[in-house]
């Protein structure tokens, strides 16, 4: 990537963030910069969470724990096979708000609760490459404490729908990991 094509993404990605503080602006400076030297987030199966739909079918998700994880998404991939996804996990539920800027791909988002049960399905969301801040937002209903990104299509080809229940594990974060000392 060009200088000048490295601060034109800049520009994009990162003006109209720095309003909403530092922390927000160092997470996209750092992804931008990532981006620019080849990292477009590619994952190996190792780190990956397998989720079970009801039917039993698998699909290793990336997962996105951490802030700059969430805030770039499945941003910039050209594509996602049909068994792979991304889980959103987030600190409390809420309903949480995703909006599809700099992704290039069709995807459908599922939302669920803390007991891991779907609270609402967005189908064939579109990607957007609008260069300001007018891309669509999509938010649930309910609260939702996950949120699970797959190829446009899949929702309905796993049959997956509100009311459903969905099986992963997540590791825990190192701040809920408690140190036991012996007597």
């Amino acid at each position: 990537m060009s200088a000048a094509e490295l601060w034109t993404s800049l520009k994009q990605l990162c003006m109209p963030v720095a309003r909403a503080g530092l922390a927000t602006t160092v997470i996209c400076l750092t992804t931008t910069l990532q981006s620019a030297a080849g990292a477009e987030g590619k994952s190996s199966e190792e780190g990956l969470v397998s989720v079970t739909t009801p039917q039993g079918v698998t699909i290793l998700a990336e997962l996105a724990d951490t802030t700059e994880k969430r805030a770039r998404g499945l941003m910039f991939r050209e594509s996602l096979a049909k068994d792979r996804g991304m889980l959103f996990t987030f600190p409390e539920p809420q309903p949480w708000t995703f909006w599809m800027k700099n992704t290039r791909i069709a995807l459908d988002i599922i939302w669920m609760d803390r007991d891991k049960k779907i609270v609402h399905v967005e189908r064939n969301v579109p990607g957007c490459s609008r260069t300001d801040d007018g891309c669509p937002q999509y938010q649930p209903n309910d609260d939702a404490l996950y949120a699970l990104e797959l190829a446009a299509g899949m929702a309905d080809t796993l049959k997956l729908q509100r009311g459903a229940k969905l099986r992963f594990q997540t590791p825990r974060p190192l701040s809920d990991q408690r140190t036991r000392t012996s007597p």
